[in-house]
């Protein structure tokens, strides 16, 4: 693999609020932005939103499909944009740089309007 690399992309289903309320169970983040439709519209939302820790993971989880977890060095990211109910998710990424034992990628998580909601950096291991 050389600098410019893009890895094969994963596409996730659409996001659902079942899902959501799933995420809240195992995450242990209860927070009603994410579960109550009528807390989150009062909010200002417009509805509920996506954890952004889900996000995340779906990223983390297109990593280990591209390398070994075991090679993983670094790993950040930056949250965009809210996720919610209806859109899907995919997450594509490439290495931007190498250095002499590693190689340097980032990876997005966009919806299907190309919106970037999640904007990740990690290194791994050659």
């Amino acid at each position: 693999m050389n600098v410019g690399y893009q890895f094969d992309s994963l596409q996730k289903e659409e996001i659902t609020h079942t899902q959501l309320v799933r995420y809240a169970g195992a995450s242990g983040d209860f927070n009603q932005i994410h579960t109550v439709v009528p807390f989150a519209e009062k909010a200002g939302l417009g509805g509920v939103i996506a954890h952004g820790m889900m996000i995340m993971g779906f990223i983390g989880e297109a990593i280990g499909n591209w390398f070994s977890v075991k090679d993983l060095t670094k790993y950040s990211v930056r949250f965009k944009a809210m996720t919610k109910p209806g859109e899907k998710i995919e997450i594509n990424g490439s290495i931007v740089d190498e250095t002499e034992d590693r190689w340097i990628c980032e990876a997005r998580a966009v919806n299907e309007l190309g919106e970037v909601k999640v904007q990740a950096y990690f290194e791994v291991k050659k």
